[in-house]
């Protein structure tokens, strides 16, 4: 299908603050105007788009007037220069940074109605199916008041609710279901069996005509996506599998148990050699010629792989996946953890025998193995839309990625007030036990503020241990730790109460905002604590800006452990002698060159998830070429 003109010209940014003035301005006189006649204005420019002209400027101005006052209506929000020029950034295909608290939800209603002039439908992405839901909930009205149709997409809907969201003007859902209904279409599609010549005009002659199944996405003209470095950059390692139905009882267990069974005889740096920095396994020739000594204790007729592959997975169960890091057991069941957010994916399964692995260990029932039936890198499905542009509170540092992988430029906006945050000196402790002992202290001195405290961890387990120690103190809190629903946003939203003490997975409630109670802007506002640094310094700055949005007051502090990941990453030498500067409450002194350190650890990590990105996504090339050449 031929791109829409509005998908190839774009504004251009040294117009934007002329543009800036003239939207106010038209927006201004439509204060009075009816409904119906928001309706007709917008009509017209979709028809106006239907004959390219030279003033696209114009049409931009009042297409975004229109938006304007619709929000004005609706919501009873103004938007501020700063969404503007967001919005204005988003439509020339860019990625905008925008700090947390700037209204980046509402902003991106400006680059949806423009877009959807076009009339040929937009996908807008958030991080999870609440966000989704919630921003379309709030948002749908605005819409209408354009005479604009919107849709939610989310998982587990029928083909028909689908289809029915895939039609409308503009559709919300959950980045991946995009990609996964995506999959479905393809599978569907090279289902059905090619017809005979002059098949389909026989059936049609003889009244027996029967309709071909419809895919449920038409096209991939626009994706506006939230939380962009998320959604595009973090999850991108994670390729979209469709899968069989798994998760019935296997009919094999005793194969994964027999493996346990064997890795546990194993002993370390003799029969098998493990990289602590990449997580890499290696049996060695001896532990391979142990586990093949007694061909008796392999139950060899039951077996869908090697027997190597299943120790394997069983050796790397045991020491690299840990109950309440990358994993829960729920409801007597293994149920993943996102490594990026922490949220727990109850219909996921980790591949080639690894969560049945992992079920052994935990003693839990074994469950069938899922079977790949289709799969598409992330960068590849996002490169299969005409246009891309999404915001987020942390761009800066995976600019190239954005740029060398799906060719688009990014723009930081400047926030609408200037940031009043402090942010205190980085502390350092030589364990996670003092590290945990000194973030109680911390909270227990500023208890006689009443100023709430937001403690942001890295997993699951370092939240349950801090939550146990504030019950301990008889200090009353709110847990969140992985639970993907309304509740969490809800908690989140209420992190800024007088008194309020809530301790959350880093990234627990991404995109909600946090209101300051009554009163807690004098006392110095939201205090958030990270409980040690991330592997990537754009997770810290996530974390860290929930406090002193919107130029309220607030202030930050990172309180780390060499036992971190982060610190796993350095040369043991450099570990060793940091524990030797250590008080006796475990307290390193932080350093500028320590500091330097740190920031180095973090780029060189990031480099190399990026390059794994490539690789990943270099393979994926490989293996779709591959198949091609197979078929034809």
């Amino acid at each position: 299908m031929k791109r829409h003109h509005l998908l190839t010209r774009k504004p251009q940014p040294v117009h934007d603050r002329q543009m800036l003035s003239q939207i106010n301005t038209i927006a201004h006189s439509l204060v009075n105007v009816r409904d119906s006649d928001l309706v007709n204005q917008y009509q017209q420019l979709k028809l106006l788009c239907q004959f390219p002209g030279d003033d696209l400027d114009g049409l931009t101005v009042r297409a975004f007037s229109l938006v304007v006052e619709s929000v004005r209506r609706v919501l009873g929000l103004t938007y501020h220069q700063e969404q503007l020029m967001a919005g204005l950034a988003m439509i020339r295909g860019e990625i905008v940074e925008m700090q947390t608290g700037e209204g980046k939800t509402v902003t991106a209603v400006l680059p949806a109605c423009w877009f959807a002039l076009a009339g040929r439908g937009v996908h807008v992405m958030t991080v999870n199916d609440y966000l989704a839901e919630r921003d379309f909930q709030t948002l749908s009205p605005v819409y209408a008041r354009l005479g604009l149709s919107s849709g939610l997409n989310q998982p587990r809907l029928s083909t028909e609710f689908k289809r029915a969201a895939y039609t409308a003007d503009i559709t919300y859902g959950p980045g991946y279901e995009f990609g996964f209904d995506y999959l479905r279409d393809q599978v569907m599609s090279l289902s059905q069996q090619r017809p005979r010549l002059g098949s389909q005009f026989s059936r049609t002659l003889n009244g027996c005509d029967i309709p071909t199944p419809q895919p449920v996405q038409h096209t991939h003209a626009v994706a506006i996506v939230d939380e962009a470095d998320s959604v595009m950059i973090d999850e991108a390692t994670v390729p979209l599998v469709l899968s069989s139905q798994g998760g019935q009882p296997a009919n094999n267990t005793e194969v994964y148990q027999a493996a346990r069974q064997a890795a546990l005889t194993l002993k370390a740096g003799r029969d098998y050699l493990i990289n602590e920095q990449t997580s890499e396994l290696q049996i060695t020739d001896l532990g391979i010629l142990r586990l093949s000594a007694d061909r008796s204790l392999i139950p060899l007729e039951r077996l869908d792989r090697p027997w190597m592959q299943y120790v394997e997975q069983a050796l790397r169960a045991e020491l690299f996946y840990h109950r309440d890091i990358q994993y829960v057991v729920y409801d007597n069941r293994v149920q993943i953890v996102d490594p990026h957010t922490s949220r727990i994916f109850a219909d996921r399964t980790w591949r080639n025998g690894l969560h049945q692995a992992v079920e052994a260990k935990e003693g839990k029932p074994i469950t069938n193995e899922s079977q790949p039936i289709a799969r598409i890198m992330r960068q590849k499905y996002f490169q299969l839309y005409d246009q891309l542009c999404g915001m987020s509170g942390t761009v800066q540092g995976c600019q190239r990625e954005f740029r060398d992988v799906y060719g688009i430029r990014h723009a930081v906006i400047p926030p609408h007030r200037p940031s009043h945050r402090i942010d205190l000196s980085v502390r350092l402790f030589v364990d996670q036990q003092c590290r945990e002992q000194a973030i109680i202290c911390s909270i227990q001195e500023l208890l006689p503020t009443r100023r709430p405290v937001l403690i942001g961890t890295a997993d699951i387990e370092t939240s349950r241990r801090l939550s146990q120690l504030l019950h301990d103190q008889g200090l009353t809190h709110h847990l969140l730790n992985g639970v993907q629903d309304a509740d969490e946003a809800a908690v989140i939203a209420s992190a800024g109460g007088p008194e309020t003490i809530t301790i959350a997975t880093n990234l627990a409630g991404r995109g909600t905002d946090i209101k300051l109670g009554p009163g807690v802007a004098e006392t110095g506002g939201l205090h958030v604590i990270a409980a040690g640094f991330q592997l990537t310094e754009r997770i810290d700055r996530q974390l860290i800006g929930r406090a002193a949005r919107k130029g309220e007051p607030g202030s930050s502090q990172i309180l780390a452990s060499i036992r971190d990941p982060l610190f796993l990453q350095s040369s043991p030498g450099w570990i060793d002698s940091l524990k030797q500067q250590a008080g006796p409450n475990g307290e390193i002194p932080v350093t500028k060159q320590i500091l330097g350190r740190i920031v180095k650890t973090q780029r060189k990590a990031e480099l190399q998830g990026m390059q794994r990105r490539k690789q990943l996504t270099q393979h994926d090339n490989w293996l779709s070429n591959a198949t091609c050449s197979i078929w034809n």
